[in-house]
């Protein structure tokens, strides 16, 4: 039993390595986490309290300044829109990612294209402007897998 455990773990290590994110924007080369905002937007964490703790952040923040060059974090096949709110506001903009058979999407993201696809580094689009919605906030990329589980292990 052992052995499988740590075979299974291995796998999942090996996994992760494969997916590992390059930078995804300009100014944050080694993709900087968001941390807590001061100002009650809550923090970029993966399973965060937000809105006073009516829902959990299903993603994970990566700093980017409004307007910074998004990059495509690895080989990726654009897979359509991703948006983020149910009401359309200034950021409401973000893409599907594919690759190895998983799902991640980037949200606040005005992409260059929806579909097609991209190489590593290559520029995938453009952050939204985050300060126009939420003044005060450290403006971020969020990612999320399609299946809403942590995408931390991919950083």
């Amino acid at each position: 039993m052992r052995t499988a455990i740590l075979l299974l773990t291995a796998l999942v290590s090996a996994e992760s390595e494969r997916l590992k994110f390059g930078a995804l924007c300009s100014g944050n080369p080694g993709n900087r986490r968001r941390g807590c905002d001061d100002r009650g937007y809550g923090c970029g964490h993966y399973g965060a309290s937000l809105a006073g703790g009516k829902r959990k952040h299903l993603g994970l923040d990566i700093v980017c300044a409004d307007g910074a060059t998004v990059y495509a974090p690895f080989d990726v096949v654009l897979g359509g829109r991703a948006v983020p709110y149910t009401k359309n506001n200034a950021i409401n903009d973000g893409v599907n990612l594919g690759r190895q058979g998983k799902c991640f999407k980037l949200f606040y993201v005005k992409p260059d294209k929806y579909s097609g696809t991209l190489r590593k580094g290559q520029r995938l689009g453009k952050l939204l402007p985050m300060q126009s919605v939420y003044p005060g906030i450290t403006s971020h990329i969020t990612v999320q897998m399609c299946d809403k589980t942590d995408p931390t292990k991919y950083f």
